[in-house]
């Protein structure tokens, strides 16, 4: 298949959490969110859990008026956040589980054992002209489930892979990542665009990348973490490079070209 150009999303979570660690303004994640498209990001994520941890309703209001990037929005499937979003309207809406108990967003939703509860949301946004997408592991039960909801996209849950790939526990991660292959692979069959993220640094975004059904990855923490260092708009900077490596070493092995 010709390989579309990758998408990068910016998740600025937690650039919200540091500055709730203290209170006040700053950092002000809507000027990290204006830094982050300038430096290549093509879209902004933002979760608006349950107990406001990080993002704000304030924040999502502020990154839908003032920042010229377009917003997917993380949120449960609660008649809360479904009406927020319904609110909001954000081009994008992302469901994901959550518990008020874990630190970070810890698996993929059942879509299966779920579909009475999402089937009404993902119907409701799509008639607002939300697109939605769904956060869930890289398993054709889940993957159908999807598709039978008519969700337009699925985003494939990478904490897995990525935690063997950084342990070192190589059966794991090569048993973690065939999975991955195989559900974009699925997933592109039945007509869902596919989205991948969760604990992905620059060596897991270039790997990744080299799988041209998937057209968008989204990532936050280990950037913000980066930006301590070198600055969010470098960090960014080099994650598009490194995505864009990942793209063009599969283009140059199909003798194929990146379509824009």
């Amino acid at each position: 298949m010709r390989a579309p150009r990758i998408r990068l999303g910016i998740n600025i979570d937690h650039v919200a959490t540091l500055r709730n660690a203290r209170g006040g303004v700053l950092p002000d994640p809507i000027q990290a969110a204006r830094l982050a498209a300038e430096s290549g990001a093509d879209n902004i994520t933002a979760h608006l859990r349950e107990d406001r941890r990080h993002i704000s309703d304030h924040d999502i209001a502020r990154l839908l008026a003032e920042v010229d990037c377009p917003l997917n929005m993380e949120m449960a499937a609660t008649d809360e956040m479904t009406a927020i979003t319904l609110q909001a309207k954000p081009p994008a809406a992302c469901l994901v589980p959550e518990r008020r108990e874990e630190r970070t967003t810890e698996g993929g939703l059942d879509v299966v054992a779920q579909h009475n509860t999402l089937e009404p949301v993902v119907a409701a946004f799509g008639d607002a002209g939300i697109e939605v997408s769904l956060f869930i592991a890289a398993e054709r039960r889940q993957i159908e489930a999807a598709a039978h909801l008519c969700a337009a996209a699925i985003e494939i849950h990478t904490g897995s892979w990525c935690d063997a790939f950084a342990e070192g526990r190589e059966a794991d991660t090569e048993r973690e990542w065939q999975a991955i292959v195989d559900g974009a692979a699925y997933a592109h069959g039945l007509g869902l665009e596919v989205h991948a993220g969760h604990g992905l640094n620059y060596a897991t975004a270039r790997k990744i990348s080299t799988l041209p059904e998937i057209v968008e990855l989204n990532i936050g923490h280990f950037l913000v973490g980066e930006a301590v260092f070198i600055g969010l708009g470098e960090a960014v900077r080099r994650m598009r490079a490194a995505m864009d490596l990942g793209r063009q070493a599969v283009c140059l092995r199909e003798g194929d070209s990146i379509a824009s």
